[in-house]
């Protein structure tokens, strides 16, 4: 296991060392700074996992740090207050601006100990529900109990107690991002952050460098996806999405394990293991020269590769139940059940989405259909139709503003593109002559997440 970073601010000489011998005696790593000035330093040099703050300093106080550092976007990391002169009112102001939690001098270093290790579990346990929410399909774990499926778990475990890096090759919709989630979560980083960032968001402009290295701007620091990322995972997803100019700054930024951030003058150390995934074909990218050779074969330290539904289709009904089971309790759906001929129906199915395929369907026939039991006639009627593929009917819009109508239209463009690119946004990007930074900010506007296609 990693050690946590603890960030040790307080004016007072003796506190700080005493505090920084007792910390570093129970396994973490600690820094220390006397003022507002030596903690902006320390940010800028790493981002901690933990700060004790003092608010009485000579020469800007911890609760103005606080205020700093909420109307920047909020703390770097969870904080816990100190002070000798501490009040209700303090104490409120701190919480109310971002603290975790307010100690009193003269320290009781037991509660000290017991505060700091429920302040890490506490934001280790807000990063897994964060990653849970974005998780499209919500699994502890790639599901499946067919031959296939425990010998790729059995493989990824084995894998994931290596450093190595690893690239998830598969089908879109087939689980390569459950796998990474997995790959992590059996690793010895598993209590450090797993830090997802979509490739076609990295690539061009000012504000994609910013998402990857962060920023420095009149002295406050902003810290990206690499930093955040900072002794855990990084999976990138859809790697092949990257353009040529974001494949150098990775590749850079990974083979050394530091970077620049966008304005900073120093150098920042990283400590990541990287996770990459894709659809397509990376050596046949690298042969018509659009993905880097140097990169791929960085990546490309450890193949793990995910077959498609249609490959172990036994695993079909174990399936079937754990998205009833997930839409009836989370959404409130009425609870049905398949009957054995449309189980059998759906085994005979060709899947091209997958396991995303598999879930859509069964959220849409739980939506839609009325009775107990779902029939193979049901099954036909929706796969035929199209419905499992998502297709819907375009709406004449000629009664709505302007404005809405055209935002339904290219909500309607947009989703049918993404699915004759299979989800691919670089692929989408180049059909609607879009920039993919603007196209990814469009998508989000519209709603419209790209995996659910």
């Amino acid at each position: 296991m990693i050690a946590s970073s603890i960030l040790v601010v307080d004016d007072e000489p003796d506190i700080r060392s005493l505090v920084q011998e007792i910390l570093e005696d129970e396994g973490y790593q600690v820094r220390v700074a006397a003022d507002a000035a030596g903690t902006r330093q320390a940010l800028r040099h790493r981002r901690p996992d933990l700060i004790l703050l003092d608010i009485w300093m000579p020469d800007t106080d911890g609760i103005a740090l606080l205020k700093e550092w909420s109307e920047g976007g909020g703390p770097p990391c969870p904080v816990v207050m100190i002070s000798g002169h501490g009040s209700v009112e303090s104490a409120v102001e701190a919480t109310r601006l971002g603290a975790y939690d307010f100690l009193e001098k003269p320290l009781s270093l037991a509660r000290l100990l017991v505060v700091v290790e429920r302040a890490l579990e506490a934001d280790r346990l807000a990063r897994e529900l964060r990653g849970l929410r974005a998780e499209s399909d919500g699994v502890d774990q790639p599901l499946g109990q067919s031959r296939v499926m425990q010998e790729l778990r059995a493989q990824a475990r084995r894998i994931a107690g290596h450093n190595t890096w690893v690239l998830i090759t598969g089908e879109a919709g087939c689980g390569k991002r459950n796998f990474a989630r997995y790959l992590h979560q059996n690793s010895p980083r598993s209590g450090r952050p797993f830090v997802e960032v979509a490739a076609g968001s990295l690539a061009g402009g000012s504000s994609a460098a910013q998402e990857l290295f962060g920023s420095e701007r009149d002295g406050r620091v902003s810290y990206g996806r690499l930093e955040q990322a900072n002794n855990g995972t990084l999976f990138i997803d859809e790697v092949a999405d990257l353009d040529m100019g974001a494949q150098v700054r990775l590749l850079s930024a990974l083979t050394g394990q530091k970077f620049h951030r966008v304005g900073g003058a120093e150098p920042v150390a990283v400590d990541v293991r990287v996770l990459a995934a894709t659809r397509t074909n990376l050596e046949a990218q690298v042969r018509a020269g659009h993905f880097r050779e140097d990169l791929y074969y960085h990546l490309n330290v450890v193949p793990l590769h995910i077959p498609p539904l249609r490959e172990h289709p036994e695993d079909i009904p174990e399936l079937l139940a754990f998205y009833l089971e997930r839409f009836v309790n989370r959404e409130k759906l009425p609870r049905r059940r398949f009957s054995d001929a449309a189980q059998n129906r759906l085994r005979d199915h060709s899947w091209s989405g997958n396991v995303r395929e598999l879930k859509n369907l069964v959220q849409r026939l739980l939506i839609l259909g009325e009775g107990e039991e779902i029939t193979a006639e049901e099954v036909n009627a929706a796969l035929g139709s199209g419905a499992g593929a998502g297709v819907e009917a375009p709406a004449t819009p000629f009664d709505q503003p302007l404005r809405e109508a055209r935002e339904n239209f290219e909500r309607m463009y947009l989703r049918h593109q993404l699915r004759e690119v299979g989800g691919s946004v670089g692929e989408l990007a180049k059909l609607a002559g879009m920039e993919r930074t603007h196209l990814y900010r469009k998508l989000k506007a519209l709603g419209i997440n790209p995996h659910d296609f």
